[in-house]
């Protein structure tokens, strides 16, 4: 099979593949054939600097056309594409970048910095050989845009071994490490299912919503260019740019966050009014579940058969699709089984739960050629999580006597805050450091703005003083800003089990007392 970019290039050169259109007016605009000359010719410098077959290639930087190149680039050498998260502080990324062992690394200037070796170090961060800058100067020590300019622009050698490929996105873990969450390929099956179901054609239109390090909307860029589709890249997101680029481009595809959505609908009627949107086809709700109340305010605006829903995990894919007839017949639902999908709920003792509606909830288990192959060095993790050909991410769920499921738990303690996954465990670890902080809990509580706020439950150490402020600016100093503690509660001390392990559930519930669910 030729590389999917390479026939493209052959078949509409003269198509636009990409378009990065700022608002202060400047445009960058890719045809296909462009796409593939500029993906070579960096493919052909990562080769050169030691990069190939399964190596590790970790990219960083806002949405961009580079950074498209780059994930086009890194399967046409058979590389490893592991994505870093822009918004992490340099000790959190810095462990990705040691753990993952990169050997190159393809970064927007603007976050260089995180790739030098820590403070009082000289070179580069972790196994870094060559670190490849582009849109700006390149810090010493680091490559600029000229090794790529002055590579061929001839595709690649193909691997030997016919390598088409992988990802490596981190997810962050209950142990307060995040995990690398590996992919080698998924089951063309399953992909060409979820295109087929949801409709997809090659004249779509394709907008980012949301950051291209997130699996679900690098995921379905990717998607878009395999059709052949125009992908509209916005560097960082604004509820009101994002409307302009609807409206210039009649995009007609995007995936989406609740949190970026609400900001969209919130925009007063007269700024929305500028915009045209009835373009739009294909919205795909993800990430977090979308409230009832925010569906109603989206279809107020958007067109009504345009809005689905996909229950899915970085490491699982999508698992079940909500079509738009049943976004408002059923509420709270992610909907039936994705195509090639299965889906097994386990009760606590591990039998099979046959029974449906609320009163019959399980561990939601999949079976499917799209699931992810291994979370690196943590077999043991990817093993926890697994029986047999069955995987789950923790989710606790009931299926109704249609075949509809709706996730009402969370069985490990992650919190979705905006679309992001945050894992209360790593910001424990970040804030037992404080030397005023004997114990701490931190779990999610209920936002309408945000779906669930991080909170933080403290016992201060004995004949010590700690005010919230400080631990909010303790959290700023060693956490992303999305992981630091929204809401502070102090307590004597935290309820434990016989065993010691602390009842979160207990302390999470006079918080989502009046919610039907507790994520």
């Amino acid at each position: 099979m030729p590389d999917i970019l390479s026939a493209y290039a052959a078949s509409q050169p003269d198509k636009i593949a990409v378009i990065e259109d700022r608002p202060d007016g400047e445009i960058v605009s890719w045809t296909f054939a462009e796409l593939e000359a500029r993906s070579n010719r960096l493919g052909n410098a990562l080769a050169s600097l030691g990069a190939g077959p399964g190596c590790k290639v970790i990219w960083c930087g806002p949405n961009s056309p580079e950074i498209v190149a780059c994930m086009n680039a890194t399967r046409k050498i058979g590389a490893v594409s592991v994505p870093l998260n822009y918004r992490l502080t340099a000790a959190e990324a810095g462990y990705i970048i040691e753990h993952c062992d990169a050997r190159v690394a393809y970064v927007d200037a603007e976050y260089a910095h995180l790739f030098s070796a820590p403070a009082g170090e000289a070179g580069l961060a972790g196994s870094l050989s060559a670190v490849l800058v582009f849109g700006g100067q390149a810090p010493a020590g680091m490559l600029s845009e000229d090794v790529v300019a002055a590579a061929a622009a001839t595709p690649p050698a193909e691997p030997d071994d016919g390598a088409a490929g992988a990802t490596m996105i981190y997810t962050s873990g209950t142990t307060g490490r995040p995990k690398g969450a590996v992919r080698r390929a998924r089951d063309e099956n399953v992909v060409i299912g979820l295109i087929t179901f949801i409709g997809y054609q090659p004249d779509d239109v394709y907008l980012t919503s949301g950051p291209l390090y997130h699996s679900g909307p690098g995921s379905f860029l990717l998607i878009g260019q395999a059709l052949g589709q125009t992908v509209i890249v916005q560097r960082k997101f604004d509820p009101q740019d994002w409307l302009r680029l609807v409206d210039k481009y009649q995009v007609t595809s995007t995936f989406s966050a609740p949190a970026l959505v609400r900001m969209i609908c919130a925009l007063p009627g007269e700024v929305k009014d500028r915009y045209a949107r009835t373009s739009m086809k294909r919205m795909i709700a993800n990430a977090a579940p979308w409230s009832y109340a925010l569906k109603q305010a989206y279809l107020a605006d958007f067109p009504a058969d345009s809005l689905w829903e996909v229950y899915g995990s970085t490491e699982l894919g999508v698992n079940c699709l909500l079509e738009p007839k049943d976004q408002l017949r059923k509420p709270g639902s992610c909907g039936k089984p994705a195509p090639y999908n299965e889906i097994m709920l386990v009760d606590a003792e591990g039998r099979e739960v046959t029974g449906t509606g609320p009163g019959h909830p399980g561990e939601l288990f999949v079976r499917s050629g799209g699931v992810f192959n291994e979370y690196y060095k943590q077999a043991d993790s990817y093993e926890a999580a697994s029986r047999g050909a069955w995987h789950t991410v923790g989710d606790i769920a009931y299926c109704d006597d249609e075949g509809y499921y709706y996730i009402c738990d969370r069985k490990n303690d992650m919190i979705i805050s905006g679309g992001m996954n945050i894992y209360p465990a790593e910001i424990e670890a970040a804030l037992e450091q404080h030397p005023k902080i004997y114990d701490v809990a931190v779990f999610g509580i209920p936002s309408d703005e945000w779906g669930e706020l991080v909170h933080a439950t403290i016992v201060v150490a004995p004949e010590a003083e700690l005010s919230a402020e400080e631990v909010m600016a303790f959290s700023r100093d060693h956490l992303a800003g999305y992981k630091t503690p929204r809401s502070i509660a102090f307590a004597a001390e935290l309820p434990r089990t016989g065993s010691g392990k602390i009842l979160k559930r207990q302390l999470r519930a006079p918080f989502w007392k009046d919610h039907a669910a507790s994520v």
